[in-house]
């Protein structure tokens, strides 16, 4: 009775998915329809259709693929973004090219996963980002910092602040941070480092303070950005 009451008070995320090949489609449905608090409301196998549903269902987060016929993924996220605006696009791909990934975030993507994310990341990626968030695939974060360059003239005084940070958090801390780059849950951090999810979540409340950033994502790309944890 308390479960079912939860799940009434906490509202469902409403996903759209546009995706071309349709057992991507049917399998991405089913996987996240079995989650709670996910409600894949529709799907669409090309960018036009897509972009139709989404304007009248004003979701809070779609799931767009890039290599879409017509369409493509990129520009059908700019459109998104006119359309509804307070809708969140994820790039769900398996492209993993430095163009793609800049081009991807520069045209308002809020997140950008490799298809071989595990569900239950997918799943967590998509609670996130319909909160706010933005959420990068760990294999191709490096590339995606690349967006960010390096001012000229900077002297090397940043490594001296790296190390400090880095002294900062405990060996178990830099043990979790590593596990949070490669997107990992509290859940999979706990059954990777085989303590409680109660215990790993107080790490990363601890690693966000000590980082001085909001969320996980911000963490991530600080810890690869500023060398503390390396790629």
């Amino acid at each position: 009775m308390t479960q079912q009451i939860a799940k009434q008070l906490t509202k469902d995320v409403r996903v759209i998915i546009v995706e071309d090949y349709k057992l991507t489609r049917v399998g991405l449905r089913y996987a996240l329809n079995e989650i709670e608090n996910i409600n894949v409301i529709a799907e669409a196998q090309n960018a036009e259709i897509g972009l139709e549903i989404i304007k009248k269902e004003q979701p809070d987060v779609v799931l767009m693929d890039l290599g879409l016929p017509g369409i493509n993924g990129l520009e059908a996220t700019m459109r998104v973004k006119e359309i509804s605006p307070h809708t969140n696009v994820i790039i769900l791909t398996s492209h993993d090219r430095e163009e793609e990934v800049i081009a991807s975030l520069g045209s308002g993507a809020s997140g950008y996963c490799l298809k071989d994310i595990d569900p239950t990341t997918l799943s967590n990626v998509i609670k996130n980002v319909a909160k706010g968030a933005c959420w990068i695939d760990s294999n191709v974060a490096h590339l995606a910092l690349k967006m960010f360059p390096r001012p000229e003239n900077t002297e090397i005084m940043p490594s001296s602040h790296n190390t400090d940070v880095k002294a900062k958090l405990t060996e178990r801390e830099n043990e979790v941070l590593k596990l949070l780059v490669q997107g990992k849950s509290n859940t999979q951090i706990a059954q990777e480092l085989i303590v409680s999810v109660h215990t790993a979540k107080a790490h990363v409340c601890s690693i966000l303070q000590k980082l001085c950033v909001d969320d996980r994502v911000q963490a991530a790309v600080k810890a690869i950005k500023e060398g503390i944890v390396s790629v």
